[in-house]
């Protein structure tokens, strides 16, 4: 039998770039398990595996590979654990208030329309001290004092947990506030006084001190370019992006443009890049430095100091950190001597922030920064093996420029062309939506950001600390002003956004693996990737889509029809639902609302005082607004659907009423031809230690009643 490895004799070399892909298969399964896994469990896997490896380290290779490869991905598994356990954030069990809540802010975040502050050290008046979150997040309402990271602040305020799962398969806000140890939310009622401001607390923590400086400088910025250049200007140079308008945001995001307001690889390199250049122009002015002294190495010095400061002015998000880590690699080998920029660099920061936030890997962050950066890099080396070496220095001036200049329009587009395709299936599994035009927008913005934009914004930080930040904001705002127009006119296009249904999990794994096959190896057998990713998106096109909806608290109700229409039981209620719900169906029209009485959707739905009837595929599904009309619906109907308790005897095939809904959460009905399918929030997230679930042992309180005690057991 031949070596496992003869296929790839060739690329033995690239096997350790899988390292971080089995990593975080580990953290993937521990992320889709049902149940909290005890603190043992993998030890026997650990120990088999290490034994199998030391063991047959000088004998049967194959051995040594099946041990390697449970051993990445045990270890994976056992840091996202530890990672949980590590967190231990207390979720808030329901909503409460208005109560008095006082405590630090540690944070502070500008919106278009008034502030969020998250606070620690909480004393929630209705909750015992060991019962209180570590954190949690206020909108603020109304006039308010200026309130900054490190002052202590107290307040009226609602507050409740973080939302969970708006439908089985929807991001889990719960999941992710959990590791962000954000136990509630809630918004304030009136005005929030500050019991202590920070210059006065006993100590400030350098943490503080950052984000009191980050909000010193976006408030700097917003008054120096008011109007909506001034946010995206923050957004640039702070990371602070929900300053920015929200028909900015919809502009960028429907343009494919919508990259350009995170801090990644473009703002992070291009800091860096300028600052290397400046620095070597500067040294190149003295020529007793230029030849006696590595000018070089200085300009990677002074690059990436200038990478990190900007990195924490930004607030180190994960594009910010994996662009860090990146360019640190490349710059490193700078002053080394060796080539920094490879694929061995991409998986070495990818598995340092899987290490350290190994949460980060269900995050459209995480997945569309590496999956851009992973197909760039693999398309980066191809070329660079097969371009020849050429010569240009006998070109005409005017020659060579045009050469740079259309080198540099080809570059753009390729990388947009590149970074949009790998990120693409990513984009449809979060968001449903791709921009269509993405390539025409990038190839105008991109140049203006960078030749333009990104200049003037480190001009404006360079000259903050004298006042003189508005000599840069002002210039920058007209590129900035360029670059919105540009997402204006294109996201106005007929056409310009595709919106795509919600993909499974299971297929966006499958779209990553042979994504990953095809940018790690380097041989003919890549190509094999190509079959994976097509498989994968199958789902796109045969999944079914829920026939009903039902939220977590039986407030509101939907009906997804055969022409893709929602229809819902309230045009005012829950908006935030019923966006996801459109969003997750690709549904792009207006919802519709039920009549109060009467025939809708051909018929197919007849409505009167006490309830509807909708049928579908053969079944009849009665959907309760009356106690009186369960009597006559439970016999009828093939299902009852009710934000009422059903009391008694139902014979209909499934009933799904308010404690169904309060124990499980958001529910979705499929009316298939031969059985009617049902699937819960909470039965499809299992308990884990993020999930708010109702205890089974506590005595069942219908919805809507007064919650009492906040917190209560």
């Amino acid at each position: 039998m031949g070596n496992i490895f003869d296929p790839w004799k060739s690329e033995r070399e690239r096997l350790a770039l899988w390292i971080p892909v089995l990593f975080g298969m580990g953290i993937g399964g521990y992320f889709a398990l049902p149940f909290e896994p005890p603190v043992w469990s993998t030890a026997p896997v650990l120990v088999l595996a290490g034994g199998m490896l030391w063991f047959a380290r000088r004998q049967a290779l194959k051995a040594v590979f099946v041990a390697s490869v449970t051993l990445v991905v045990a270890v994976g598994f056992i840091a996202a654990q530890w990672r949980t356990m590590s967190v231990s954030t207390e979720m808030l069990q329901s909503r409460g208030g208005p109560t008095m809540v006082s405590g630090e802010v540690s944070s502070v975040e500008t919106f278009s329309d008034g502030q969020r502050i998250t606070i620690g050290h909480l004393h929630i008046n209705a909750l015992a001290r060991h019962e209180a979150p570590k954190h949690i997040r206020l909108r603020l309402k109304g006039r308010q004092p200026h309130i900054s990271p490190g002052d202590w602040v107290r307040g009226r305020a609602i507050v409740s947990p973080p939302s969970p799962p708006a439908m089985p398969g929807a991001f889990d806000f719960q999941r992710h506030s959990y590791f962000q140890a954000v136990g509630g939310v809630g918004f304030s009622i009136g005005q929030m006084s500050i019991t202590a401001e920070a210059e006065h607390a006993k100590s400030v923590s350098l943490a503080f001190w950052i984000a009191r400086f980050r909000q010193h400088m976006t408030e700097r910025i917003i008054d120096a370019l008011p109007g909506e250049q001034g946010g995206v200007a923050a957004a640039l140079i702070t990371g602070e992006r929900r300053a920015i308008a929200p028909e900015i945001v919809d502009a960028m995001r429907d343009s494919g443009l919508a990259h350009l307001l995170s801090i990644s690889g473009l703002h992070i390199g291009l800091v860096a890049g300028l600052l290397f250049a400046a620095i070597r122009a500067a040294t190149a002015l003295v020529p007793t430095l230029a030849l006696r002294f590595p000018t070089k190495k200085w300009a990677a010095i002074g690059g990436l100091a200038g990478a990190f400061s900007y990195a924490v002015i930004a607030g180190a998000t994960l594009p910010t950190q994996r662009a860090f880590l990146m360019l640190s690699i490349a710059l490193l080998g700078v002053l080394l001597d060796r080539r920094g920029l490879s694929m061995r660099a991409v998986a070495w920061a990818a598995l340092v922030v899987l290490a350290v936030q190994p949460e980060s890997l269900l995050s459209a962050s995480f997945q569309m920064s590496f999956a851009a950066v992973t197909a760039l890099v693999a398309v980066y080396e191809g070329y660079s093996m097969r371009r020849p070496h050429e010569h240009h220095r006998d070109r005409p001036p005017w020659r060579r420029v045009t050469n740079h200049l259309l080198l540099y329009l080809s570059g753009v587009l390729l990388t947009t062309f590149v970074a949009g395709t790998a990120t693409a299936p990513f984009a449809i599994f979060h968001f449903n939506r791709f921009a269509d035009f993405g390539l025409v927008a990038n190839l105008l913005g991109v140049p203006l950001t960078a030749l333009w934009v990104m200049p003037w914004a480190i001009v404006s930080m360079l000259l903050m600390p004298i006042g003189g930040e508005q000599l840069g904001l002002v210039p920058m705002g007209w590129g900035i002003a360029g670059v919105v127009e540009v997402a204006k006119t294109v996201s106005s296009w007929p056409g310009a956004v595709a919106l795509m249904p919600a993909m499974p999990v299971w297929s966006l794994a499958v779209v990553s693996l042979g994504g990953l096959w095809m940018s790690i190896w380097q041989g003919r057998a890549r190509y094999a990737g190509i079959g994976a990713m097509a498989a994968g998106l199958i789902p796109l096109v045969i999944t079914s889509h829920p026939n009903i909806l039902i939220d977590a608290r039986g407030r509101i109700t939907a009906i997804h029809s055969a022409d893709n229409q929602l229809v819902v039981s309230h045009g005012r209620r829950n908006a935030f639902e019923r966006d996801i719900w459109a969003r997750r169906l690709a549904s792009n029209a207006e919802p519709l609302v039920w009549p109060a009485s009467g025939p809708a959707l051909a018929g197919r739905l007849q409505c009167d005082i006490a309830g509807c009837l909708y049928v579908h595929n053969g079944k009849k599904v009665a959907l309760v607004r009356h106690e009186r009309a369960l009597a006559e619906d439970c016999w009828q109907a093939d299902a009852v659907i009710s934000p009422l308790p059903v009391r008694g005897r139902c014979p209909a095939a499934v009933v799904v009423d308010r404690f169904d809904l309060w124990r499980r959460g958001a529910h979705a009905v499929w009316l298939e031809k031969d059985k009617i399918r049902v699937e819960s929030v909470n039965e499809q997230r299992g308990k884990r230690p993020w999930t708010v679930q109702p205890d089974d042992s506590r005595p069942k309180r219908p919805l809507g009643s007064p919650l009492g005690r906040l917190g209560s057991h």
